[in-house]
């Protein structure tokens, strides 16, 4: 069966429910602290310097949309992630690199090829 550009454009990528689910939350979450500091879609796209439709994917959960981009947002509306009261996000981030030092720096491949995804 052949598959031609036309029909391989409209097909959506498939995604992870939870990682959609996930993305679309944090999208609905931006747009709330947006309305909260009674931004407009412009106001807020202008300082991130993207386009206001970039905008309108990022509030939709779009998984196409850069990671960084939902960040920059998430922060410029005052979201907060990583965030705990007893452990600061600069010990977090030490922990997770100290963490990572002692892990092997390369993964090998299993001997038969087949890879285990099952979480």
């Amino acid at each position: 069966m052949s598959v031609t550009k036309e029909s391989a454009k409209q097909r959506p990528p498939a995604h992870d429910r939870h990682a959609q689910e996930a993305a679309t939350l944090l999208g609905s979450l931006i747009r709330l602290g947006r309305k909260k500091k009674k931004w407009s879609q412009s106001n807020l796209a202008e300082r991130m310097n993207i386009s206001r439709a970039t905008l309108q994917k990022l509030e939709k959960g779009d998984m196409r949309c850069a990671l960084g981009l939902y960040f920059e947002a998430a922060s410029l509306v005052q979201l907060k992630f990583f965030v705990s009261d007893r452990i600061p996000i600069s010990l977090q981030l030490d922990y997770a690199k100290e963490i990572s030092a002692l892990l092997p720096q390369r993964v090998c491949k299993k001997a038969n090829g087949v890879l285990d995804d099952d979480f």
